[in-house]
């Protein structure tokens, strides 16, 4: 276990973003590695995995929430040195979350043509979308049982560890979607069902493989005989912030869901366009992923010994940080936009749209980089409504609003602003309020106790 709770606080943030960011590599290329294959199969195959990009996005922000409830309270019993509740909350945790998400995968799979059809995928493309999606909701419970597992190694401070597996997860990936999409070495050419295949099976190695390490290696499990009421409350005090992060994670989903409807109206090339920037979009916000990954276990770790002048040093850290790598990404996207996106698609149509959405959006992205850290922070703190209504004002009072008059006044291109601006004014309300939480607490002396896990 690192101890965050000592110590330089940049070094700590810095040495934990970087070994996180590595594994955020490996995970944003999963999905990037089966849109560059599945690109090769023809425009249509890309739209029809594009379609899917909400619903996915909505399970695995369903997973995250979890995820960070689950790192919140960990770090926090940790910060607290009562080591036997933190093996106790990981066990939990893992067992809740794989049994949500195994049931929403159920539902999903009953439910894939009338959602299909409310998000305005056309008849020709939904043979595609549902040979793709049977197979892809069978990863969510893995899915959920993988990342909570790796939230327990983040609470400890172990992003380094947690870098790695994902890795593993992302090479296995990487081997097995060409075998699987084009037929290779006897395989049957499954096409967009290879990739989410190549997606189930890779996943399932590596989550056997860390529930085998964690317990025998590291034993980070507490035992399964134990009375339901003991567990019960372990949920409890998780999902006193998963639920709240749950919520906020499928707000933005619901958001990308409201783009891709807008954009349906303009055609399928500009629908595979949008699918194309989102794909590349992770790989430009990865480090602002990373740290907005390990924010939530340093703030938990030092919110629970009550050092509250390292986080104030953290806030201004992350702050200046956000704004200086948000205006490199300005320039970065303005120069490599179009060669980017010309690797996914040789259309004129689709490649215009991918870029000037990456354009467009590039100009909040300093702003989405604090919200996402400081809504991380709130969740760390054990603090989670101060994220959830930062996230619910994007989305119900900002964007979709600012999205009808943009479509109105600009069409395309107004949508995408509406993402940038909505990033830029959230950012300042998420800085603002954590600042006053800290003050708060700060000056009362306030000592978190062992009730607030």
């Amino acid at each position: 276990m690192s101890d965050l709770t000592i110590g330089p606080v940049g070094s700590h943030l810095r040495r934990q973003t970087q070994a996180f960011a590595l594994g955020l590599v490996a995970i944003f290329s999963f999905e990037a590695v089966d849109l560059f294959f599945i690109s090769r199969l023809g425009d249509a195959p890309l739209a029809a995995v594009s379609f899917t990009f909400p619903i996915t996005w909505l399970i695995y922000g369903i997973g995250i929430g979890f995820e960070a409830g689950a790192a919140s309270v960990i770090s926090r019993a940790i910060g607290r040195r009562d080591a036997a509740m933190a093996k106790r909350l990981t066990t939990d945790s893992v067992i809740l979350a794989t049994g949500v998400l195994g049931v929403m995968g159920i539902i999903g799979l009953l439910t894939i043509d009338p959602v299909f059809d409310l998000l305005g995928a056309t008849p020709e493309l939904m043979p595609m979308i549902r040979e793709y999606m049977s197979v892809w909701y069978w990863v969510a419970p893995m899915d959920a049982c993988l990342w909570t597992c790796l939230a327990s190694l983040r609470a400890r401070g172990r992003a380094d560890l947690e870098a790695k597996i994902i890795t593993a997860a992302a090479l296995i990936n990487l081997v097995l979607d060409p075998i699987f999409i084009f037929g290779l070495f006897g395989f049957p050419m499954l096409e967009v069902m290879g990739a989410a295949l190549a997606t189930l099976v890779a996943n399932g190695i590596i989550t056997v493989f860390t529930l085998w390490f964690l317990a025998v290696h590291l034993k980070l499990f507490a035992s399964l005989k134990v009375l339901l009421a003991v567990m019960v409350k372990s949920w409890k005090h998780m999902l006193s912030i998963g639920l709240p992060a749950v919520f906020t994670n499928a707000v933005i989903p619901l958001s990308a869901a409201i783009v891709v409807a807008m954009i349906a109206s303009y055609g399928v090339d500009a629908v595979a366009g949008f699918g194309v920037a989102a794909r590349l979009e992770p790989f430009a916000l990865l480090i602002f992923y990373s740290m907005s990954a390990v924010v939530s276990p340093f703030f938990g770790q030092n919110f629970g010994a009550a050092h509250f002048d390292r986080l104030f040093e953290a806030r201004r850290l992350m702050t200046r940080f956000c704004i200086a790598y948000g205006l490199t990404l300005v320039l970065l996207l303005g120069l490599l936009a179009r060669p980017l996106t010309g690797m996914f698609s040789d259309s004129d149509d689709i490649r215009q749209v991918a870029m000037h959405y990456l354009w467009l959006m590039s100009l909040g992205y300093g702003g989405h980089g604090i919200s996402m850290s400081m809504n991380s922070a709130f969740n760390g703190m054990g603090r989670p409504m101060p994220a959830v209504v930062v996230t619910s004002c994007r989305v119900l009072l900002l964007f979709l609003p600012l999205a009808l008059l943009g479509r109105w006044l600009f069409g395309l291109e107004g949508i995408f602003a509406a993402g940038a601006i909505c990033n830029l004014l959230l950012a300042g309300l998420a800085w603002w309020w954590l600042g006053r939480h800290l003050a708060t607490h700060a000056n009362v002396g306030s000592t978190p106790t062992s009730q607030s896990m």
